[in-house]
């Protein structure tokens, strides 16, 4: 809900409230994101829609607009401790392009980390590395910070690997 609402709306509804938000919205039908499994249970998640679906990116001076290009965007994720460090979020991603691709997307963005150092703490990597989004085929196409770089799948383009490979 971080991507979704206001921060001060975020804020009042803090907890079990954005847990209810976020319900209404799956029992309204809309897909607010992928799950992964592990022998049957969740072990990760993210969260991935058309970037209208997040209104707080175009209030982000970092993270605004690069043009007018419709765009679908995965903005976080979430991976159990014990599958972190594994690929989980690279596979995610995979999954990322084969769904906004079958709902029609021609371009999906990320806004992943850069660390300065080697490793940054995981709560720090909620929005993804951007190795782990390089390794999927992301290029980056904007960087307004040192650590937060805007990259871009351009799906069935030549210019990267495409969804289809």
């Amino acid at each position: 809900m971080w991507w979704r609402l206001k921060r001060s709306q975020f804020n009042e509804q803090k907890g079990d409230g954005n847990k209810r938000a976020l319900k209404n919205i799956v029992d309204s039908g809309e897909i607010p994101g992928l799950l992964a499994y592990a022998n049957g249970k969740p072990i990760a998640w993210c969260s991935v829609a058309p970037r209208e679906t997040y209104p707080v990116l175009d209030r982000s001076r970092t993270l605004k607009r690069i043009d007018d290009q419709p765009v679908w965007s995965t903005v976080c994720f979430f991976v159990a401790k014990p599958f972190r460090h594994k690929g989980v979020t690279m596979k995610l991603l995979a999954a990322v392009l084969e769904y906004a691709k079958s709902n029609g997307a021609r371009i999906v963005e990320g806004y992943p980390v850069e660390p300065k150092k080697t490793s940054i703490p995981d709560v720090f990597a909620f929005t993804g590395l951007a190795s782990s989004f390089r390794k999927v085929g992301f290029v980056e196409v904007l960087r307004r910070s040192e650590t937060r770089p805007i990259m871009r799948y351009y799906i069935g383009e030549s210019s990267t690997r495409s969804v289809e490979n």
